[in-house]
């Protein structure tokens, strides 16, 4: 009998490993960032990868110095990368807003810790997740996906450099420490194995080049610099040019472009995990590593004859508003565990806006909610 082949692209890989070799996959090529517990090791990782093909990595003076630059290496075509956690994230947000505003596409992992301030460096808690979508001022688009595993690790974090690149948005790979330093048996996949989108470059003569133009797509072609064309990059309020402008007019046509896509092009960004079961009065609305708890959870209720529901969005934000509605007509109460005090449980409210009750499970000790905290909830909102 011939001797089984072994699969050189299987691994046991820590999340953050995965993510540094993902993004290699996808394309990165320049990373920068400073490191910080619990996101150290995906940094480390990308300091000899990243040279050993050509591409650079550096080590920068802080966390704001570190956004700043991969929002340069963007604007030079490089698909680039930082990594952080906790006060790191929060040192980000001014350049997030920068490049949320410019239109550069940027990935940013936050490894989420315990917080505020300091906080709980070593341990886990999902305590970011308004700070992804609100932490910087002004109304602006965001993407964040949020991977429960070592293996979404990797798919999440390749798909996360498609929708920057081609909708010109920020992508928050929102990870968390027990995702981070999880340890799991993984399959790397192959570049030709994956959909990888590359930016879309002008297609007229530098002299015709407006970098904010109004197209039909919502979507302007974003020029590569030291190619010829030359275009301003401002964080103040521009028209189609790029330079400054105070006309109202100008102002409020670029803003409602800018926050447009995310309406437009919500379809093709939310991902979600459904596993709904008929009859069922109660559903769970999980995400992250407590999803996986909160699965268990939905089994262990199961075979005690109790029909349960299940939502996990893979894209936080934009929030699954449409598929957490449709839960909410169909059962009493949702139940929505989280390592935080309930930040995604009032999307949820509000989503379903009144149509079942939200009941929230929380733990903010730095422990992961485990499923037998999570079960009680369910048997309770069936009597």
């Amino acid at each position: 009998m011939p001797a089984t082949r072994k699969d050189d692209r299987v691994r046991v890989m820590t999340g953050n490993e995965a993510c540094a070799e993902a993004a290699l996959t996808a394309g990165l090529r320049f990373f920068a960032g400073y490191p910080i517990t619990p996101s150290s090791e995906i940094a480390e990782e990308l300091s000899s990868r990243l040279p050993a093909i050509g591409g650079r990595f550096i080590q920068m003076e802080d966390e704001i110095a570190a956004m700043g630059a991969i929002i340069g290496a963007s604007l030079a075509g490089a698909k680039v990368m930082t990594a952080t956690s906790g006060p790191g994230f929060s040192l980000k947000q001014e350049n997030i807003g920068y490049a949320c505003l410019t239109e550069v596409p940027c990935v940013v992992v936050n490894v989420m810790r315990g917080g505020p301030s300091t906080g709980l460096p070593t341990m886990p808690q999902q305590s970011d997740v308004m700070q992804a979508r609100w932490g910087t001022h002004g109304d602006h688009p965001i993407i964040a996906l949020c991977p429960q595993s070592v293996s979404e690790t990797i798919d999440l974090t390749v798909r996360a450099f498609s929708p920057t690149e081609k909708y010109r948005i920020p992508v928050i790979l929102l990870m968390d420490e027990t995702v981070g330093h999880i340890s799991e048996k993984i399959r790397l996949p192959k570049r030709d194995e994956l959909e990888i989108y590359e930016r879309h470059t002008p297609s007229v003569p530098p002299a015709e080049y407006l970098p904010y133009r109004q197209t039909e797509s919502d979507i302007p072609e974003m020029a590569t610099f030291g190619t010829g064309y030359r275009f301003h990059v401002t964080g103040l309020c521009h028209d189609e040019t790029g330079f400054p402008t105070n006309n109202p007019v100008e102002i409020e046509k670029q803003m409602l472009r800018l926050n447009r896509k995310l309406d437009r092009y919500r379809d093709e960004i939310v991902e979600v995990e459904q596993d709904a079961e008929e009859g069922a009065r109660v559903g769970v609305f999980a995400y992250g590593s407590t999803a996986r708890s909160a699965k268990r959870a939905v089994l262990m209720a199961r075979e005690k004859g109790i029909a349960v529901s299940f939502l996990r969005p893979r894209t936080l934000w934009p929030f699954a508003d449409r598929e957490t509605r449709a839960l909410g007509e169909q059962v009493d109460t949702i139940i929505v565990p989280e390592m935080n005090l309930g930040q995604i449980a009032h999307e949820v409210e509000w989503a379903v806006a009144g149509r079942a009750e939200v009941v929230k499970v929380n733990k903010i000790n730095g422990e992961p909610i485990s499923p037998t905290e999570i079960l009680p909830a369910i048997e309770k909102a069936v009597k």
